[in-house]
């Protein structure tokens, strides 16, 4: 690292205090924290797991290093912390150079990787968004050495949480242990200790039911599919892409016990599932007396009981706390391993821990998700009635573990009018205090901490969303927001804040915004976001320059400066195309007579009944493709790096996808003026860009479609489950649940990609049919034929979901030249 970045790293280590920031939530927590304490996994099997994660993330230097497991009295105060010192042995040839010390293998590992990022100017992302730079480590014998006396970072806040419901289904659904045991490495690294644990739920579900008399067969109806598991588990719907085969089961319970080992090697705390009061349809008939609700329809066509329209059980139930009662047993239920009394771990190394081998998960961290109310709303909103639902759903919690803590998103809080502040308190003081943490879903954008009086005294975590399920691909980020928004909600007046944490919907995107976030866990006082960038320009490219600098500050104040509070950021035209007639559609010539210019900062669709899901800006495009020519002219300089070669590839698409949103207005616009000449040079236009585009993404590994539908079918044991999983994979990303010949579901396009093959296989094809109709009816002098484009459109999607057509899986073409081809065809008139 050069001089003038190392007197940048020393600046940002000043703002780190060296004194515990306790807040009151700490306090009402402190007794499970001790529970925890005195319940983790030994020291030397903490150790242990970190010198694998170490081996994995760097073996040539698994000598440098040394690790210990600390107290928190060495912390200097009451929170957890980790301590980097240089080894006392480090003068001895072939000795450890480095000592860092912890008090989990959590913050051991988070130490390691702030060692590498602010002492050897290393940077460490997922595989997909450029993986890790590692080269500019120094090499053995020669690793820098940090200030006499050490370095100290304390946690102001004992959690760091990680992940969303539905991150299971858009991101880790066809997951194997190799890539779990990458992410839960990448967790520990970046100080991540609250991670939900959800994976294999559905087979102790199974156990469940059995005990109340419903047969498997029954649960057929009950789960979704593989890549619909987060929407069954909430109560969304049922059925849709399953049912789930027999090796599917076994598979990921097998899976599941992996990864709660390996976290709690690692003294993380797993949040496990609890009851939320979603049934099967059979148990209403077994128990014609409970008091079981039907749903109403969730985003379907029409409300088909073969999909929609789920049974929750009423909380104030006796079965509700009884069902509660046995999930939570049959997870943590334990048999006498012969007269060994040892639980072992399952990891390859098959280390043993503890005095119990469990015959399912074997132990638990005390905590239990569960969103009864999210999208979910009570019947009636009498205070009295809202508390005795949340005293029942903890009941069922706390009889089958009597430490259990409920921890609950707040989502609802944000979008639901129901919960005034009379119904909030009546189910927020309907557990004692203590025993429910509250997640600040949305903390980044709308942080209902302020405007709840601290969620009325109830502990909570800082959270920021991220990406929503509508914003699975694209740049976006406030990080502003973000470097300081946790610090005044720990600081303010009778702050309840327990914890951080991230709660995206899909992951391996925008690592800048994951990289602060990630860091904002050991920071005590505000980031200043532009030197802290600096620090992560030379440290993700392994190397700096004025121009990519100069690329960055224009990316932090715009892109990655979205202050407006609107949801669904980058509903582009390529991947979420308007089911609506082009009538409908607002005149270019109105709202954009000077694209790209800061005057013209939106892109708005409007169409009668809301069916186009609008793309808009909050930012100016002509700057964002200024920063694409300095990142172009930087090629030279940083070609050779991965994570470089993400971010080109990554800026140029979104450039693009800008571009092809007004390209589309145009052609609106002439198809209003009867132009079918200019209709069909557009069109063409349209398709050629997203050809291109295709061709651009196939040069990065993380922007491809082929892992995602091999993955899938790796799971599968035989031909049958190979295309059933595969089916699932493409329905995903395209259009599910329950479309008609003639009618799109309301969820198409809910979970777009941009990934090579899908934007030429698919996207492509669906904008041809669209401008094909469009043309003819300039041609014949006829309105739109809205329902034969629907027939099509929903023909080709159907034909493509159930395609077999396979998708490379390794990345081609050079970023640097196609990036800068399609900036000169496409955008260079615009900048």
């Amino acid at each position: 690292m050069d001089s003038s970045l190392a007197a940048i790293s020393l600046l940002l280590f000043s703002l780190f205090s060296m004194v515990s920031t306790s807040t009151i939530g700490v306090q009402y927590i402190s007794k499970l924290l001790q529970i925890q304490e005195r319940e983790r996994a030994p020291p030397s099997f903490q150790v242990a797991a970190v010198r694998g994660v170490l081996h994995r993330l760097l073996p040539s230097h698994s000598s440098a290093f040394e690790f210990r497991i600390i107290s928190k009295e060495k912390c200097g105060g009451e929170g957890a912390c980790f301590i980097i010192n240089n080894h006392p042995s480090s003068y001895k040839s072939g000795a450890p150079e480095i000592l860092i010390s912890g008090v989990t293998g959590v913050e051991v590992l988070a130490g390691l990787h702030w060692y590498l990022k602010y002492w050897c100017g290393s940077h460490i992302s997922w595989q997909k968004t450029g993986g890790a730079q590692l080269f500019s480590i120094p090499p053995l014998g020669s690793l820098p050495r940090v200030q006499v006396g050490g370095i100290l970072v304390q946690r102001p806040i004992p959690w760091n949480y990680y992940q969303n419901a539905v991150t299971s289904s858009y991101t880790f659904a066809w997951w194997d242990w190799e890539r779990w045991e990458q992410e839960i490495d990448w967790m520990a690294l970046q100080g991540i200790n609250l991670p939900l644990a959800f994976t294999g739920q559905e087979t102790i579900w199974r156990k469940v039911f059995q005990k109340f008399n419903i047969t498997n067969s029954d649960l057929d109806d009950f789960f979704g599919g593989p890549a619909f598991l987060a929407w069954s588990r909430m109560g969304n719907l049922h059925g849709w892409g399953g049912p789930l085969p027999e090796s599917w089961f076994d598979g990921q319970l097998t899976l599941q016990k992996k990864i709660l080992a390996r976290m709690y090697e690692l003294g993380m705390t797993p949040v496990l599932p609890a009851f939320s009061g979603n049934v099967p349809a059979a148990f209403k008939d077994m128990f014609s007396s409970a008091k079981i609700t039907r749903l109403g329809n969730w985003f379907s066509v029409k409300p088909n009981p073969k999909w929609c329209c789920t049974y929750l059980l009423d909380a104030t139930d006796p079965l509700f706390i009884e069902i509660g009662r046995t999930f939570i047993e049959e997870q943590l239920k334990y048999v006498t391993f012969l007269s060994m009394n040892v639980f072992c771990n399952y990891s390859e190394h098959f280390y043993c821990l503890g005095l119990h081998l469990w015959s399912e998960y074997g132990r638990t961290s005390h905590i239990y998700n569960c969103d009864t109310f999210d999208e979910n709303t009570p019947p009636v909103d009498d205070p009295g009635y809202i508390s005795s639902l949340g005293a029942a759903i903890f009941s069922g919690m706390q009889s089958g573990d009597d430490n259990a803590m409920w921890l609950m998103q707040g989502w609802l809080f944000s979008y639901d009018p129901f919960w005034r502040p009379p119904q909030m308190k009546a189910l927020l003081h309907s557990v004692p205090l203590g025993k429910l943490v509250v997640l600040d879903l949305y903390a980044e954008v709308k942080p209902i901490w302020i405007s709840s009086a601290q969620f009325y005294g109830v502990p909570y975590i800082w959270k920021a969303l991220l990406e929503r399920d509508l914003d699975l691909f694209g740049m976006y980020g406030i990080l502003d927001a973000i470097a300081s928004g946790p610090i005044e909600a720990l600081t303010s007046e009778n702050s309840t804040m327990v914890g951080v944490g991230m709660s995206m919907e899909g992951i391996e995107q925008n690592p800048i915004v994951y990289d602060l976030m990630s860091e904002m866990a050991f920071q005590h006082k505000k980031v200043d976001v532009k030197a802290w960038i600096e620090l992560y320009i030379a440290r993700r490219y392994g190397r700096s320059s004025p121009l990519i600098r100069d690329a960055w500050n224009i990316l932090y104040h715009t892109v990655y400066n979205c202050t407006d509070e609107a949801y669904d950021k980058n509903r582009d035209v390529i991947v979420a195309f308007p089911d609506v007639n082009p009538s409908l559609i607002s005149s270019p010539l109105e709202m954009y007579p000077h694209y790209g210019k800061p005057t013209s900062r939106r892109a708005i669709l409007r169409e009668k009944k809301n069916a186009y899901e609008q793309p808009h800006l909050w930012y100016s495009t002509s700057e964002v493709i200024k920063a694409l020519e300095l990142f172009i002219a930087s090629g030279k300089e940083l070609s050779a790096s991965n994570t470089y070669g993400y971010d080109l590839v990554d800026l140029t698409r979104q450039s693009l996808a800008k571009y092809a949103n007004e390209l589309f207005l145009k052609i609106i616009d002439a198809y209003k003026f009867k132009d079918v000449d200019k209709v069909t040079s557009l069109s063409q236009k349209f398709l050629d860009l997203v050809e291109d585009m295709d061709t651009l993404l196939a040069c990065h590994d993380g922007f491809l479609l082929g892992p995602w539908l091999e993955s899938a079918k790796q799971l599968a044991q035989n031909e049958e489950e190979e295309k059933q999983f595969e089916w699932n994979a493409r329905t995903q990303i395209t259009m599910w649940f329950d479309n008609t010949e003639e009618e799109a579901s309301l969820l198409r396009d809910y979970g777009n990609k941009y990934w090579s093959g899908l934007l030429r296989d698919y996207y492509g094809p669906r904008a041809a049919v669209y401008f094909k109709i469009l043309i003819e009816s300039v041609e014949n002098g006829e309105d739109f034929r809205l329902h034969k484009w629907r027939r099509e459109w929903i023909k080709l999607t159907n034909n493509w979901q159930s395609s077999r057509k396979l998708f490379p899986v390794k990345s081609s073409g050079n970023a640097v030249s196609i990036s800068r081809s399609l900036y000169n065809k496409y955008l260079r008139s615009e900048s």
